[in-house]
């Protein structure tokens, strides 16, 4: 058969081959040939290899499992291994023929169950041969101790319960001399001491010595030939005598001293010229960083490490890289001393030892050395090949940004990062590069120095030419004047048609995309008021992109000539430099910690430069679906960030009962508020009644055509301030008497105080209670919403969301649209089911949005900007 099958030349022709060999085997089972029946199952073996479908030969593997002979049990107990496996149902059938041939006298049968029951053993057939297999580890033979022993594993891994069992034996076991006995015997000891703590303790108390004059006698062994390998004695047992004893000293410093004279022993003898002694000495190395030891005996292993570093083998490297980064945690100081090796391998030329080379340099990193690593990194990267540069870039503008001792040392860093793979620099870094530039005025004059230098020699890369024209548009007159010059630079001198040059060079440039060409607008709108003499120059530069083919462009090329031509008057304030920026984002990519918050995310989105926002996050908008029946209202605001009072994160709230006043906050950041309302804080007033909640509103004179007017009055809790940090606002009040608890009428429908729940210049909200005596879980509230202001507000929508415990049922709105001057107002029905009445009051948050529009003629008249303003009111009610 196997001659024909290798003479087809074809798949179909083995495939014929094949089905004639089966029909004939089926042919066989059927008529019960016993004469060639080992024959056959031979023959399906190897047709099951191919990969052809083998079931229908599974019972005769039993059967010839059941014969006398050891020919056929020797070929039975083949395919049982090789045709079955533990999921197998006919499995049962064979456990009783296990059984019996375990307790024959013949070893050469009682090996062969223990090789088919350590490989195809289920939970069931463990524990149902359990017993056999531990009397067979005190069997005479040692080759049937070691078959046991391996079982065993086999064993205790099915069914953990069973390990106690065996705990005994293998302490016979660890004392053979027999080495075969003795590997399988350790490895049963590991494993037991990985599935059972109490086994642990055992062996580390009775085996420990032990163990180590094993590990003695073969490391001082004399030369035997049966076990010697390229000069060293069994390397096999070697290194599972080192792993027992790592499992054994962690953790344990008595068993750690007893062990610690032979590890030293090794770590010095063990020739490492031979890849066996190299895996000892790795082994070893392992073992030492794992259990309770001094210094001296680490920094031994930390410098075998340093040698396998300079090993010709790409693999002996790459494992000593590994080690390296675990021994970090342990004795950073020792590996500090083989940072010069290490940085040699960042320059390998196998690309998986230069990334956990990078890795390795990346934790070794800190305030002391931060200077000379990265500047050995830079070096690199100049001439890194592309593959690689993108995992340098990113590590070392890590570093930089971690790690750095003053700004202009992270200036100098970032700019070469920049122009030698700038496009390898992801946005948050450079946005981040934007963050300090304003911060560090200082600075600023150099910085634009520098980029204007750096743009002259390296114009490929675009991170470098988007920062150099952000800074240019931004400090353009600084580069001109030479304005802030410092001690270390050299003068140049850049005239204003030179800076214009620039930008018009980075605009016409083909490789830019969408949004570098549209900062190259903005520079030159900006530089247009800074330059006055280039403004006729600056203008036609940018009318060349009124065809563009790109929306984008063409749409800032019309609205930026249309404020060059007909808006110098506000052209000025319009091309202002830009305020200076949070350094929030700077801080905590240098900061050790990991963010954990939902506000922390939020607010490193939007305090990327020019607003831009990077990245949101949906958990404040499910706060509103979904509150906390019972947790406490988060805590107050920084106060800083538009963003976050807007999408309900941070809500300023204390505790009423406090007493305490919350001072109010105002963030220089906040450029959004200012530019859309110029509302000022209310003046402090102290609450004299005995009410849950006081009103504070601005003064009747408010003019309603501010449109953040509509909020600018709130209800909050007595003893309590408003908070300033932004216009629009979330507060929690608790509201009193409380619907839940204060008794109604006998009657009908029970009736309760209304109250007002938002008041201001513009708007008043009112909610009416109600309960019914039939239900009284169920509370009514009717809310009515009456427009004080002229303007009419359209589009009228009103949200609520309660937590879990309670129900809501939210009937339509009586209209859509809110008259102006007190003519008309709006009703809206809630009803509201608390499932645990009488133990938690009813909260609900409210949102309000009320759409109307501005317009701000600050482009020609016939092509005005229209704003939409969304008002958002959110609230808790208690």
């Amino acid at each position: 058969m196997i001659r024909s099958i290798r003479a087809c030349k074809t798949a179909a022709e083995e495939r014929a081959v094949v089905r004639k060999e089966c029909a004939s085997i089926r042919a066989a089972i059927s008529d019960n040939d016993q004469t060639f029946r080992h024959r056959n199952l031979a023959k399906l073996m190897f047709i099951h290899m191919l990969g052809y479908p083998t079931h229908f030969g599974q019972m005769e593997c039993l059967k010839l499992i059941a014969a006398p002979g050891f020919a056929e049990k020797r070929i039975g107990y083949l395919g049982l291994m090789l045709l079955l496996d533990e999921r197998q149902e006919v499995l049962m059938l064979v456990t009783n023929s296990l059984k019996q041939d375990l307790n024959q006298n013949n070893q050469h049968i009682v090996g062969l169950a223990l090789c088919a029951l350590g490989n195809i053993c289920s939970a069931d057939m463990a524990r149902d041969l359990a017993p056999e297999v531990e009397r067979l580890l005190q069997f005479r033979d040692p080759n049937i101790r070691k078959k046991a022993a391996l079982c065993s594993i086999r064993i205790i891994k099915k069914v953990p319960d069973l390990a106690d069992n065996f705990v005994d034996p293998v302490v016979s076991l660890l004392k053979e001399k027999h080495h075969g006995v003795l590997l399988t015997g350790i490895q049963l000891c590991t494993d037991l001491c990985k599935v059972n703590e109490e086994a642990l303790e055992y062996f580390r108390k009775r085996c420990t010595e032990g163990l180590v004059r094993s590990l003695k006698d073969v490391v001082n062994s004399p030369y035997v030939p049966e076990y010697d390998i390229a000069g060293i004695a069994d390397p096999f047992l070697h290194m599972r005598l080192l792993r027992v004893l790592r499992i054994l000293g962690h953790g344990d410093a008595d068993a750690s001293d007893c062990m610690s004279d032979i590890l030293a022993q090794v770590a010095t003898k063990t020739e490492s010229h031979k890849n066996a002694g190299n895996a000892i000495l790795y082994e070893c190395v392992g073992t030492i960083m794992s259990i309770e030891d001094n210094g001296g005996l680490r920094v031994l292993a930390i410098n075998i490490l340093g040698r396998f570093l300079c090993n010709r083998d790409n693999n002996i490297r790459y494992v000593a890289l590994n080690m390296l980064m675990k021994a970090i945690a342990v004795d950073v100081q020792a590996v500090q001393r083989h940072r010069a090796t290490i940085l040699e391998c960042v320059k390998d030329l196998d690309g998986s030892i230069r990334k956990r080379a990078l890795e390795l340099v990346y934790l070794l990193v800190d305030e002391s050395n931060v200077k000379p690593l990265t500047k050995e990194l830079i070096d690199y990267l100049q001439v890194s090949d592309q593959g690689f540069k993108g995992d340098l870039t990113a590590k070392i503008c890590s570093i930089v940004e971690k790690f750095s001792p003053d700004k202009i040392w992270y200036i100098d860093q970032m700019l070469k990062v920049l122009s030698e793979a700038g496009n390898y620099v992801t946005a948050a870094v450079w946005h981040a590069l934007i963050v300090v530039i304003t911060n560090a005025s200082n600075l600023q004059g150099y910085t634009v120095r520098s980029l204007y230098k750096a743009i002259q020699i390296s114009n490929d890369q675009e991170t470098l030419i988007r920062v150099a024209v952000w800074c240019i548009g931004e400090y353009g007159d600084m580069l001109v004047n030479g304005i802030d010059m410092l001690d270390i630079e050299d003068p140049i001198t850049v005239t204003e048609c030179d800076a214009v040059d620039v930008v018009e060079s980075a605009m016409k440039h083909h490789l830019l995309d969408l949004t570098t060409r549209a900062m190259c607008l903005i520079a030159l709108l900006k530089l247009s008021s800074r330059f006055p003499e280039c403004s006729q120059r600056i203008k036609e530069i940018i009318a060349q992109s009124k065809g563009s083919l790109l929306l984008e462009l063409q749409q800032r090329s019309v609205e930026f000539n249309s404020i060059i031509q007909k808006h110098q008057n506000i052209r000025s304030a319009l091309v202002e430099r830009m305020p200076v920026l949070d350094e929030t984002m700077y801080n905590k990519r240098r900061s050790k910690s990991v963010p954990g918050a939902v506000s922390t995310s939020l607010e490193f989105a939007s305090n990327l430069p020019n607003g831009v926002i990077a990245k949101t996050d949906v958990a404040p908008l499910v706060d509103l679906l979904d509150l906390g029946g019972d947790e406490p209202p988060p805590p107050a605001s920084s106060g800083g960030n538009f963003l976050l009072d807007l999408m309900d994160v941070g809500t300023p709230h204390s505790s009423s009962q406090s007493g305490t006043t919350v001072q109010p906050q105002k963030s220089g950041t906040d450029a959004l508020l200012d530019l859309l309302s110029t509302w000022s804080p209310p003046p402090e007033k102290e609450s004299h009644t005995t009410t849950d909640i006081v009103l504070l509103n601005q003064d009747d004179n408010t003019s309603v055509n501010n449109p953040l007017d509509i909020v600018s009055s709130s209800i909050v809790p007595s003893g309590q301030l408003k908070p300033t940090s932004s216009s629009v606002m979330d507060l929690l009040a608790e509201f009193g008497p409380n619907p839940e608890t204060t008794p109604g009428d006998g009657g009908s429908t029970s009736t309760y105080p209304s109250i007002v729940a938002y008041e201001s210049s513009s708007l008043t909200i009112v909610f009416n209670f109600s309960k019914r005596p039939e239900s009284p879980q169920v509370t009514d509230i009717e809310a009515l919403f009456t427009n004080k202001s002229s303007e009419v507000y359209t589009d009228f929508v009103f949200q609520a969301a309660v937590p879990k415990f309670l129900q809501l049922h939210l009937e339509p709105a009586s209209s859509n649209t809110l008259p102006g001057s007190g003519n008309g107002s709006i009703t809206q029905k809630l009803h509201v089911t608390n499932r645990q009445h009488g133990k938690v009051s009813i909260r609900i948050r409210l949102r309000l949005h009320l759409f109307f529009f501005l317009y701000f003629f600050i482009l020609p008249p016939f092509y005005p900007l229209i704003v939409a303003i969304s008002i958002l009111y959110k609230r808790r009610i208690v």
